[in-house]
């Protein structure tokens, strides 16, 4: 049995997303950010961060298993489902790549343009800088699934899941704070749809509710 911390974020539906598709049995342990549950030492013995996701896997090979940062937490599930992620060659690589872009860039980006398109006291250069840059990789996103059904190839992967929470979210909630052409983005918006209408993405996306 698998614990599973998170909260009501993407970076926490990238692994209850990839805990439905795999169909491994897990526990929902919900972390209340607005609570500060975060702060909780028994959850920092879990992840150090003091960010979420984290799980416990207490079947893990050589005994319980604490792991925190999501692109480690999709990796690890999808060796230990042998599901999503390409054992070896290209394919594995690609949807590693795109994962790691994800985790390094989109949702740092997002994250801090969101932050700063929300406070009273606006700053702008900062608010620019971000617009910028998401409006950037989103673009990037564009082009490569235009060249492809899903981020590593011809499979739904783990990039996909790390990668639409994300994506889903700020284009529903955000699009008012990019530049007005990063709306015409029809690759984005067929790879949306079809991720989107997967059973398991809907189960994962309402996790926690």
């Amino acid at each position: 049995m698998i614990d599973f911390y998170s909260w009501k974020t993407p970076n926490g539906r990238k692994i209850s997303i990839m805990l439905e598709e795999t169909g491994l049995p897990y526990t929902l342990k919900p972390v209340d950010l607005t609570a500060g549950a975060q702060k909780d030492p028994g959850f920092l013995a879990l992840s150090p961060n003091g960010k979420i996701p984290a799980i416990l896997d207490h079947d893990a090979q050589g005994g319980p298993l604490a792991l925190f940062e999501s692109g480690a937490i999709l990796t690890y599930l999808a060796d230990k489902s042998g599901r999503f992620l390409a054992p070896s060659g290209a394919a594995r690589y690609q949807a590693m790549s795109w994962t790691y872009w994800q985790v390094g860039g989109l949702g740092p980006m997002l994250g801090q343009l969101g932050y700063f398109s929300r406070q009273k006291d606006r700053n702008e250069p900062a608010i620019t800088r971000f617009a910028e840059e998401a409006a950037r990789l989103l673009r990037v996103l564009n082009d490569r699934l235009a060249q492809a059904p899903y981020l590593a190839g011809e499979e739904y992967s783990i990039a996909d899941m790390a990668i639409y929470p994300w994506v889903s979210a700020f284009l529903s909630m955000m699009a008012h704070a990019l530049p007005e052409d990063v709306g015409k983005l029809p690759a984005t918006a067929r790879w949306l749809a079809a991720v989107g209408s997967r059973p398991a993405v809907k189960k994962g996306m309402a996790v926690p509710e």
